[in-house]
């Protein structure tokens, strides 16, 4: 099947075109107890031949803007934006350029703490900044910056008997204490019996799974209505009569059909109707969101949001690697369902509409079809790395990959916000 319809986020949206400027931005998000988004870090990164990390005046240059040429309004969907700053950055007042209401500016815990880059914090604070304190050890001797934050970040792996301490001595009631690489649900269930209230890592992707447990029904009738989607052209009736033994699929289908996102003039009252009105390609993507969205339940909202923009970002770089972008959607969108029905995927895989290559892909084998959801993953974590080995194994360039990501997190968010 084809999906290569126009972007659904409509003609008003900015997109940002980031082809040529050879950099990568990943984001990283720092859920709550409710695993909703607080917020996100985000990881600039310029090209492999770019400034030394050692440069430390001209890395915070860089950062800043990188922030500026990616928005970070658009980058973080309006919430909260993590950036680590260097010394140089807050004292010369360079972070000016970020917005103060939506920015939380990180401060190094290893610097050393001088009377102008107290100052520098304060001012900053009175302009509307907020501060975190981040990899805090208990080495650090920086409780007039305590005083000022409004969070503090904790590399959780090494967060021991003297950083909690520590922390007790900071008497930091008020301040947001944020756990970063959370990675299994143990590190959560921890990192929530140490007070922590923010966490950031992939332990939400990561669930406690139950093997040996069957497919639920409903999931197998979910699966089946992908499967049927993969026909090319769509048996219509067939469809209709699968999405309408699921009430709750059936008036998720109808409300996105009808949302402004796919701009339908006219009110769609059924499934035929629906595929008429918005033709074949844009239907089968229509239908996946749904599915997605009903396999997603009550897990946190961002497993959806990752598994939407994977699913678009391995459609539209699929031509760049002579790869199928219906297969490379579908690879996409199901990479996370282990994590939305708590079973392991080699129990899923065989309900799944896909060649075997496919299945070998989502469960992890290392071939050509999993070349772009492995790029993907590496950028998710920021391995920077791994991104150079994969890009210069696939041919395409860094630019066009990134590129895709932007589009794929414009739709994504616009999808989103018709799913919810």
């Amino acid at each position: 099947m084809a999906t290569q319809a126009a972007p659904a986020n409509g003609p008003e949206t900015a997109q940002p075109n980031w082809a040529g400027e050879m950099r990568y931005v990943a984001r990283q998000p720092i859920l709550n107890l409710r695993g909703r988004v607080h917020g996100y870090e985000l990881l600039f990164r310029n090209a492999p031949e770019g400034v030394s990390s050692r440069n430390a005046d001209m890395a915070a240059r860089i950062m800043l803007d990188n922030a500026v040429i990616f928005g970070l309004e658009w980058l973080t969907n309006g919430l909260p934006a993590f950036v680590k700053c260097t010394v140089e950055a807050l004292t010369e007042q360079l972070v000016l350029v970020l917005a103060p209401k939506t920015t939380v500016l990180g401060v190094p815990s290893d610097v050393e703490l001088t009377p102008r880059l107290a100052d520098a914090c304060r001012e900053l604070k009175t302009r509307g900044f907020r501060l975190s304190l981040d990899d805090l050890t208990w080495k650090t001797k920086l409780q007039p910056l305590a005083e000022l934050a409004d969070y503090i970040r904790v590399d959780f792996p090494r967060f021991g008997v003297a950083e909690r301490q520590y922390l007790r001595q900071l008497h930091c009631a008020s301040i947001a204490m944020v756990a970063k690489n959370v990675e299994t649900q143990e590190d959560y269930q921890r990192a929530c019996a140490e007070g922590f209230t923010l966490f950031q890592g992939e332990y939400f992707c990561h669930p406690v799974l139950l093997k040996k447990r069957k497919v639920p029904a409903n999931r197998l009738l979910h699966f089946e209505i992908v499967r049927q989607l993969h026909h090319d052209p769509i048996d219509v009736r067939q469809v209709s009569r699968l999405v309408l033994r699921d009430a709750s699929l059936t008036y998720r289908l109808l409300r996105l059909v009808n949302s402004p996102v796919y701009a339908i003039h006219q009110e769609v009252r059924n499934i035929e109707s629906a595929i008429i009105a918005v033709g074949e390609t844009t239907f089968r993507r229509i239908v996946s969101l749904a599915v997605l969205s009903e396999l997603n339940g009550d897990q946190p909202p961002e497993i959806l949001h990752m598994a939407l923009v994977r699913a678009r970002f391995c459609e539209l770089a699929a031509g760049l690697c002579r790869l199928d972008p219906s297969e490379q959607y579908l690879l996409g969108m199901l990479s996370l369902v282990p994590a939305m029905l708590h079973l392991p995927m080699e129990e899923l895989t065989p309900s799944l509409p896909l060649r075997s290559q496919i299945c070998e892909a989502l469960q992890g084998t290392k071939n050509p079809e999993r070349c772009l959801l492995g790029w993907l993953e590496c950028h998710e974590r920021g391995d920077w790395a791994a991104c150079d080995r994969i890009v210069a194994a696939l041919g395409p360039g860094q630019e066009q990959l990134m590129q895709c990501y932007a589009d794929s997190a414009v739709w994504a968010e616009a999808a989103l916000r018709s799913a919810v």
